[in-house]
């Protein structure tokens, strides 16, 4: 199969309004999708297509831009407004439409975009289907224009918020109330600005809210899960019981605890596992799905409780994938993303954030104590700038290099290389039991990556 030349990890992602996030790119690929499912659907409905954006000013470009090629080729467009990505998964199932779209560059700033679709049951596309659509795009040609009378046409629909806020809340025992707790929430200037304090004011919490002014072009500018620092001093200075800081497209989540102390994804992932174990959502030798970049302490953790441990490809797509195979019930990554297949297809960080609180409340203990269980072994994560994406194996100098690191590490320790899918970025991980020595490693390692591809 040929290399990617538009889809990364996470669908279409770059500059705003720099190839290829345009308006023209934006509309061929709208057109893509609807002849894909016009040619490839079981049924012979007129395609419908559900799309979701988050809060940056180029959103209302690709929104639009997106639409008209949909409704050139004779789809229907239902655009939600901002609404977090599982929100978008969920209305693409439940309001049975042949595709979803969110548009958000999830994490990045605002000068970024991206365009990811989802297929009828809230999944993201295969990469075999991307391949087909970015044939499509590149040779629009190949797509055959409609008569005038074969049109589609598109509608704004804002009630799809309220049908997200109710379906989050639906896994939740009627006698869940969050009444005398206090939470610090992070929105970070995202999708869920609205949604998110919505869900926890109507559970009981009182909210002290960050990030719920987004102006177009401060999503994710020092708030959000990226930059908690904010959300741990107020956290610290309101006595809160929790902090939860999303991301641009509230599709994973930071916590932070009663001492302003961040927490890693591992950790919340062991937890909501033995939460699961214990309340009969999960049974023995059930699996867990992680990924290359999660920490051998979880998987330490979750053998010790008698669960099986996967690691599928970085990203949340792989993570789906792989669950929907093994019948997993959660899977995660350590940043946040974490998938709970009872309830959706994406990772969720308002239901992520959610279970926390449930965990508390089950296990009456405080959530440091919880995440202190799994216990991680130290990691760092490098990333280098690079010029060039060439295939590791195929560089003799980086080779030779990990080798050596994985020589010093032996059996109790890691080194992961990879490159990002959305950015000029190499990727290094290295976890062992001894922070200098692999903070060593780590250096020699980036330096060498650094020489060989810039």
């Amino acid at each position: 199969m040929n290399a990617r030349k538009l889809f990364g990890t996470d669908g279409m992602r770059g500059r705003a309004n720099v190839y290829p996030m345009t308006c023209d790119m934006a509309m061929h690929l709208g057109r893509a999708v609807t002849h894909y499912f016009q040619t490839h659907s079981r049924d012979f409905r007129t395609p419908l297509i559900i799309v979701g954006k988050d809060t940056r000013l180029s959103c209302y470009m690709l929104e639009l831009a997106f639409s008209s090629g949909v409704c050139a080729q004779g789809g229907k467009v239902i655009m939600t407004g901002p609404l977090p990505t599982p929100g978008v998964a969920f209305a693409t199932r439940s309001m049975r439409a042949h595709a979803g779209v969110m548009i958000s560059a999830s994490h990045n700033p605002y000068m970024d975009n991206g365009i990811k679709i989802f297929d009828h049951q809230g999944s993201k596309l295969p990469d075999e289907v991307e391949f087909q659509l970015e044939e499509m795009i590149l040779h629009p040609e190949t797509i055959p224009l409609l008569d005038g009378h074969r049109l589609g046409n598109a509608k704004r629909l804002d009630e799809v918020l309220g049908r997200y806020n109710v379906q989050v809340k639906s896994g939740l025992d009627s006698s869940y109330d969050l009444g005398g707790v206090k939470i610090v929430l992070d929105c970070a200037n995202g999708a869920g600005y609205k949604v998110a304090p919505m869900v926890f004011e109507e559970l009981g919490a009182n909210v002290i809210t960050l990030g719920v002014r987004p102006n177009g072009l401060n999503i994710n500018m020092d708030c959000g899960a990226l930059h908690p620092k904010q959300a741990q001093e107020l956290v610290l200075k309101e006595k809160a019981d929790l902090g939860i800081c999303l991301d641009g497209d509230a599709d994973r989540v930071v916590l932070i605890d009663q001492y302003g102390e961040v927490i890693d994804g591992d950790q919340l992932i062991g937890l909501f596992a033995k939460l699961m174990l214990r309340s009969a959502k999960m049974k023995a030798d059930d699996e867990v799905v992680g990924t290359a970049m999660s920490n051998i302490g979880l998987e330490v953790y979750l053998k010790r409780m008698g669960l099986k441990f996967f690691r599928a490809n970085v990203g949340d797509r792989y993570i789906w994938e792989r669950m929907l195979l093994s019948k997993s019930p959660i899977g995660g990554e350590p940043s946040g993303h974490i998938i709970f297949s009872e309830y959706g297809t994406t990772g969720d960080g308002i239901l992520s954030a959610l279970k926390a609180l449930q965990a508390i409340k089950y296990f009456g203990k405080s959530l440091r104590e919880m995440v202190r269980e799994v216990e991680l072994f130290p990691q760092i994560l490098n990333n280098v700038k690079i010029v060039r994406k060439i295939p590791f194996e195929q560089v003799p100098s980086i080779q030779l290099e990990l080798e050596k690191v994985q020589d010093v590490l032996g059996k109790e320790g890691r080194v992961l290389l990879r490159y990002s899918g959305t950015e000029a970025l190499a990727r290094i991980m290295i976890e062992g039991r001894d922070l200098g020595l692999i903070s060593s490693l780590g250096k020699q390692l980036s330096k060498v990556v650094e020489e060989a591809l810039t």
